[in-house]
């Protein structure tokens, strides 16, 4: 697993977390799901509650980056860029457009302050949406965990 991306919007492999962390989702937009049908369309239904509280937290990661003078793309992709957990990122443009505006964060530094904020607007390890864990290896359930 790579990390958790930027504001815990879910476990994930993806460093913007389909979509939430690129701007695609604002709440002054008329938000569409995705259009591949390998993503569960309850991952992006407006209605509910907990994707109502992960779309807030993108707004407050779109404003910090904002204030920061960098784009929600650019902070989300050099927070994985420079978190030591990580190894290795990969990013997954389609197209000039979107790989023009990943490989910016190259050279973005992420301040302590920028840094303390996003774990302020979603603290480490948790998961706004808890559909978006993804699968669990049944191992990994609790009457799975026993010796």
């Amino acid at each position: 697993m790579e990390h958790r991306p930027l504001g815990g919007t879910g476990v994930s492999v993806s460093k913007l977390a389909g979509g939430w962390l690129s701007g695609r989702y604002r709440t002054d937009a008329d938000v569409q799901g995705p259009t591949s049908s390998a993503r569960p369309p309850a991952r992006f239904d407006m209605t509910d509650p907990a994707n109502q509280r992960k779309l807030g937290a993108a707004e407050q990661l779109a404003q910090l980056a904002d204030e920061a003078g960098i784009s929600l793309i650019e902070m989300a992709i050099a927070f994985v860029l420079r978190h030591p957990a990580v190894t290795a990122t990969i990013i997954g443009p389609r197209t000039m457009a979107h790989l023009d505006s990943q490989v910016a964060a190259a050279d973005v530094e992420l301040s302590s302050d920028v840094l303390d904020r996003i774990d302020q607007i979603n603290p480490p390890g948790v998961t706004i949406n808890p559909a978006d864990n993804g699968w669990v290896s049944p191992a990994m359930e609790p009457a799975g965990r026993r010796r």
